[in-house]
């Protein structure tokens, strides 16, 4: 039976062929220092699978995450391998707004279970990226990858007043799709985890909304549960020579044009921060609560300057405030692309939301970006008052898919 077009396709060709570059989208290209990857220019719209880096890090952050990590449970690694060819054609289909399968929900025989579970049907691509990344626990001695494990997936120290749940941390493979709509996200990630049926089963997963940093100079700067703007210094894919330097590894090994993954679930202790007073909650952060500017200063892209006092003499921002701890100059130049979601995961049972932040942060090497930023935050920042780390995983995320005849890991497992 040949392939049915669904209504979500149809849908999302429509879109693309209406779809305008705006004119503030033009106006960001000419700050770049070569021309950024390519990415929707709506939130229908599909965002290319195929090219030199996964999705999902550089693209401009969507509004929905649904993050998983999958065990492993075939030992046969002609299965694993099989598994990723597997599902690199179904997101390859599924970022385009198709259905996972060629028959889709309802093209097939009607004695089969559907190869697409259908959720998703009449909907449009919605900016959906799906990026994949392999554990530390994936290079054992299972499918022969133990020398083929990077140094910078190398385990993560213990941090001071870290309290890590095993059973939501680590895992040997991570999927991470974002989109514009909830239901797209789920969808792929269901369906990727039918396809891994015997396979993998699903260690822990995470959903996300209103993500808290902006990955484009296009994107206004979004706020986390503690009503702060979150993430105006991080790195946009206009800065080139920054992502080449900071984010991208390189040489000549299959991790060469990918990027290292840390995923962190902070739980805040909103009820406690709710009733610190203004002033304290901006000292902690070393931003206005309302413009997002540093202290002393006007805006929130005015340059930070840590050494600016007030009359008193006293510096605006405090020596163990979250930005100046936080920052490169503090941590030896060290840069993170972040793209973390918030979440409520309902209530704690004592009648606190369980809630807080998701953080994601991609690098070139977590051993000097990640460790000594966390480092120093755990050690000396106020804001771990509120704040606890409750899982924790670490991903090798490798290059991007080139063309259909490629798959996620191939070089990995060539």
């Amino acid at each position: 039976m040949g392939e049915r077009m669904s209504r979500r396709k149809l849908f999302g060709l429509g879109a693309a062929g209406a779809a305008v570059l705006g004119a503030g989208a033009v106006a960001t290209r000419a700050l770049v220092d070569e021309p950024p990857l390519a990415h929707a220019s709506s939130t229908a719209d599909p965002v290319p699978f195929y090219g030199e880096h996964q999705a999902g890090i550089v693209t401009p952050a969507q509004d929905r995450l649904h993050f998983v990590s999958f065990d492993v449970t075939t030992d046969k690694r002609a299965e694993l391998v099989e598994l990723l060819q597997e599902w690199t054609a179904a997101a390859a289909r599924l970022t385009q707004g198709k259905e996972a399968g060629a028959y889709g929900a309802v093209g097939g025989a009607a004695e089969a279970a559907p190869d697409d579970t259908g959720e998703a049907l009449g909907l449009p691509a919605s900016g959906l990226t799906l990026t994949v990344g392999f554990g530390a626990s994936l290079f054992d001695d299972r499918y022969g990858l133990a020398d083929r494990r990077p140094a910078a997936l190398a385990d993560l120290p213990k941090f001071p007043g870290e309290q890590l749940d095993p059973e939501i941390s680590g895992g040997d493979i991570c999927v991470q799709a974002c989109a514009h709509d909830p239901q797209v996200a789920v969808h792929a990630i269901r369906n990727l985890a039918r396809i891994g049926f015997g396979r993998v089963s699903v260690k822990w997963s995470q959903l996300g909304f209103g993500r808290t940093s902006s990955t484009s100079r296009a994107q206004a700067t979004p706020r986390n549960l503690m009503g702060f703007k979150d993430g105006t210094n991080n790195l946009k894919l206009e800065d080139s020579t920054l992502l080449r330097d900071h984010l991208w590894a390189s040489g000549h090994d299959w991790m060469a044009g990918g990027s290292y993954l840390v995923t962190r679930k902070i739980r805040m202790t909103v009820e406690t921060w709710d009733r610190t007073s203004l002033a304290e909650q901006e000292q902690i952060f070393g931003r206005d609560k309302g413009e997002g500017a540093p202290l002393g200063l006007k805006a929130e892209f005015d340059p930070l300057d840590f050494t600016a006092k007030g009359p008193d003499g006293v510096p605006y921002i405090k020596d163990d405030a979250h930005i100046r701890l936080a920052h490169p100059t503090s941590n030896g130049g060290a840069h993170l692309l972040r793209r973390g979601y918030n979440f409520v995961d309902g209530s704690d049972g004592l009648g606190r939301l369980d809630a807080g932040l998701f953080f994601i942060a991609y690098q070139r090497d977590p051993r000097t970006q990640f460790v000594p930023v966390q480092m120093r935050l755990a050690k000396a920042d106020p804001l771990n008052e509120y704040i606890k780390h409750v899982s924790s995983g670490l991903f090798a995320c490798p290059p991007g898919v080139r063309d259909a005849g490629d798959h996620w890991g191939r070089a990995l497992f060539g």
